[in-house]
C-alpha cells in the first residue's frame, strides 16, 4: 500500500466522517490525528506533506472507523481537558463538559471568601466525582486544602486516582466508594465539609430514552441516570446535607436543563440555607445552583 502524506489522510478521513454526519468533519480528523502523531494542529499543517507512517495510518483509520460510528472521541484518545488540565478518561467515566468549569470558578471564589486563596483549612466534598476532574482541580488551585471524593464505581474511582497521581495530588486527596454521604458513614469521627461540589445524574427516564447515539451507546448510564424525574440525586445529596455541612459552608451543584425550580424547591424544603445564587453558564441556562449554610 502506498504511503499517503499528512494532507492526504486527513482529506480522507474529513470525507469519510462527513459521510458519517460527524460535525466540523475536518477538526475531528485533525484532533484525532494530532493525538495519534502526539503534536498539534498546527503542526499538523506545518508537516501536512510528510508522509505518514503505515503503522500511524493503520491507528488512524481505525479511530476515523470507530468516530464514525458515533464513538466519543475522548474515549478514542483517552483524554479530555478541563480547567487547562489534561484528564484520563475511559468509558467507565462521563466525559467532563466545558460547563461543569463553572463550578470550579464558584469554588474558587467561595475558598477565597471562607478560607483564602490556598484554601487554608478548606475541606471539601465532590459527590460522585467520576474522572475526578472537580476533586483534581480544586486539589491543584486550592493546596491547602483538603478534599475527598466519592463514587459509587469502583472503576470510576480507579480513573480519578489515576488523574490524581497523574497531577501529584494523589497524597492530598482521599478516595470513598459509595453512594454519595453514604461513603463516609464507618468513618470514625465523620468528616464535616465546609465546601461540597457535585455534579450528580440529572436526566429523568425520558431524557435518556431520548439520548444522541453517542451518549446512549457510550457513556456510562449510571453516571447519567437520575431517576424517573432526574431528581433521585439532588434529594439524596440534600437529604443528609445536615449530617455533614460544617458551617460556614456552600453547596454547589450543577443542574440539568428546565430543573431550576424543583431544585431550588428541594434547597428550600431543608431549611438549611441562608442564601441561594443561581449562576448561569454561556448559553444563560441556570447551570450551578450555590447554597450558603451558616
Amino acid at each position: 500500500m502506498t504511503e499517503r502524506t499528512i494532507k492526504e489522510a486527513l482529506q480522507g478521513a474529513s470525507f469519510c466522517l462527513h459521510e458519517a454526519g460527524i460535525d466540523q468533519p475536518r477538526k475531528e480528523a485533525e484532533y484525532l490525528l494530532a493525538r495519534i502523531m502526539n503534536t498539534d494542529r498546527l503542526q499538523l499543517f506545518l508537516r501536512q506533506d510528510e508522509t505518514l507512517s503505515h503503522a500511524k495510518e493503520a491507528v488512524f483509520q481505525d479511530a476515523v472507523t470507530r468516530r464514525c460510528c458515533e464513538e466519543p472521541a475522548a474515549y478514542i484518545t483517552g483524554e479530555k481537558y478541563f480547567y487547562g488540565y489534561r484528564f484520563a478518561v475511559t468509558p467507565a467515566v462521563l466525559i467532563p463538559r466545558p460547563e461543569t468549569e463553572l463550578i470550579i470558578e464558584r469554588a474558587l471564589a467561595v475558598a477565597g471568601r471562607l478560607a483564602g486563596r490556598e484554601g487554608r483549612g478548606l475541606v471539601c466534598a465532590d459527590l460522585g466525582t467520576g474522572s475526578g476532574v472537580l476533586a483534581v482541580t480544586l486539589a491543584l488551585l486550592l493546596p491547602r486544602s483538603e478534599v475527598r471524593a466519592v463514587d459509587v464505581s469502583e472503576a470510576a474511582l480507579k480513573v480519578a486516582r489515576l488523574n490524581a497521581a497523574a497531577h501529584n495530588v494523589g497524597d492530598r486527596l482521599h478516595f470513598h466508594r459509595g453512594s454519595f454521604w453514604d461513603a463516609f458513614d464507618n468513618l470514625e469521627p465523620r468528616p464535616g465539609f465546609n465546601l461540597i461540589v457535585s455534579n450528580p445524574p440529572y436526566l429523568g427516564r425520558r431524557a435518556l430514552e431520548n439520548l444522541p447515539k453517542g451518549v446512549k451507546d457510550y457513556e456510562p448510564v449510571q453516571a447519567l441516570n437520575g431517576g424517573e424525574d432526574g431528581l433521585e440525586g439532588y434529594r439524596l445529596i440534600l437529604g443528609r446535607l445536615a449530617e455533614y455541612a460544617l458551617a460556614p459552608a456552600v453547596l454547589l451543584l450543577e443542574v440539568g436543563a428546565g430543573q431550576k425550580e424543583q431544585i431550588e424547591e428541594l434547597c428550600f424544603e431543608t431549611g438549611l440555607f441562608r442564601a441561594i445564587t443561581w449562576h448561569y453558564d454561556l448559553n444563560n441556562w441556570p447551570r450551578v445552583i450555590e447554597g450558603q449554610i451558616s
